[in-house]
C-alpha cells in the first residue's frame, strides 16, 4: 500500500514549484522500496519525472503558439490509410536533419491525401525538439502581409516569418497572386534559403507555381532557390479526410433526451 504524501512535504514541494511531484511520489517511493533502490537513484527517478513533465508541457505550449493542430501527430496518423509515399524519405524527415541543414520540404499530392496532417506532424516533432515553429495557411499569410502594409507593421511581420526556424505554409499556389503578394513570397523565399527550413504543402507541382506569380522572372528566381534546397515528398492515393470524420462510438450509451423548455405562464392581472 502506498503512503500518501504528508501535508508538510506537499507544502514544501509547492514552495519549490515542484507540487506536481506529490502525485507521483508515493508510487515512486513504493517502487524504490520494493527494489531496494539507493536514495540517489530514487531521487534521480523522481526528478526525471518532473523534467519530462515540464518538457512535455513546454512542447505543448510551443505547438500551441505555432498554431499546429494538436490532433495531427505521428502517433495519431492512421497507417492503414490507402496512400503511398517514400517511407525512407519520411523517416529521414522525421530525423529532423533537414532542419539542422536548413533544407526545405515540398509535400505534394492531390486533395485530401494527408499533406496537411503529415506537415503538422513534422511540426509537432520539431516543437518536441525545441525548434521554434510556425504553421500558417498560404492565403491567411498573404492576407496578413497585405493588412500589415496599412499599419506599417510589414517589416516586423516579414522578419517574424523569415527568421522562425521552421515555417510551414499550407495550401500554397492554389490561386494567382497579385504583384505585391508575389514580391512578398519572393522576399520570403530569398531570405529563408540557406538560413531556415520551410515546409510547403501544395496540390500543384513546383513547375506549376510559376503561373501563380504576377512576374515570371520573379517567380523563376524565387522558385529556383526554394526547390533546389528542398526534398520532394510526394503522397498519392485515396483521400485521408474520411478517416477524420467524426462518428458515434457504438459502445457509448444512448444520449439523454433534452428536457423541453416550458413557456412561462402569463401573470393574471
Amino acid at each position: 500500500m502506498m503512503t500518501p504524501v504528508a501535508p508538510e512535504l506537499s507544502a514544501a514541494l509547492r514552495a519549490l514549484k515542484l507540487g506536481h511531484l506529490a502525485h507521483t511520489l508515493p508510487e515512486r517511493v513504493a517502487l524504490g522500496s520494493a527494489q531496494s533502490m539507493p536514495f540517489e537513484e530514487l531521487l534521480l527517478l523522481v526528478l526525471t519525472d518532473e523534467i519530462l513533465r515540464r518538457e512535455g508541457r513546454a512542447s505543448t505550449e510551443r505547438a500551441k503558439r505555432a498554431r499546429l493542430d494538436s490532433e495531427m501527430t505521428l502517433e495519431r496518423f492512421d497507417k492503414t490509410a490507402k496512400i503511398t509515399y517514400d517511407k525512407r524519405l519520411f523517416a529521414e524527415l522525421c530525423s529532423l536533419r533537414f532542419l539542422q541543414a536548413h533544407k526545405n520540404v515540398v509535400v505534394l499530392g492531390p486533395v485530401g491525401v494527408g499533406k496537411t496532417f503529415l506537415a503538422n506532424a513534422l511540426g509537432q516533432l520539431a516543437c518536441t525538439h525545441k525548434y521554434p515553429t510556425r504553421f500558417v495557411r498560404a492565403d491567411d499569410m498573404l492576407r496578413t502581409l497585405k493588412q500589415s502594409r496599412l499599419d506599417n507593421s510589414r517589416d516586423a511581420e516579414i522578419l517574424a516569418l523569415a527568421t522562425v526556424e521552421l515555417l510551414i505554409i499550407d495550401d500554397f499556389a492554389l490561386e494567382p497572386m497579385t504583384r505585391e503578394e508575389s514580391r512578398d513570397i519572393y522576399q520570403l523565399f530569398v531570405e529563408r534559403t540557406g538560413r531556415a527550413s520551410t515546409i510547403i504543402t501544395s496540390n500543384r507541382d513546383t513547375s506549376e507555381w510559376i503561373s501563380t506569380f504576377d512576374d515570371v522572372l520573379l517567380a523563376q528566381s524565387a522558385i529556383d532557390r526554394f526547390k533546389n534546397a528542398a526534398y520532394d515528398f510526394v503522397i498519392e492515393g485515396e483521400s485521408y479526410r474520411p478517416r477524420l470524420k467524426p462518428a458515434l462510438d457504438p459502445q457509448s450509451p444512448p444520449p439523454e433526451q433534452p428536457v423541453p423548455k416550458t413557456k412561462p405562464r402569463p401573470r393574471r392581472r
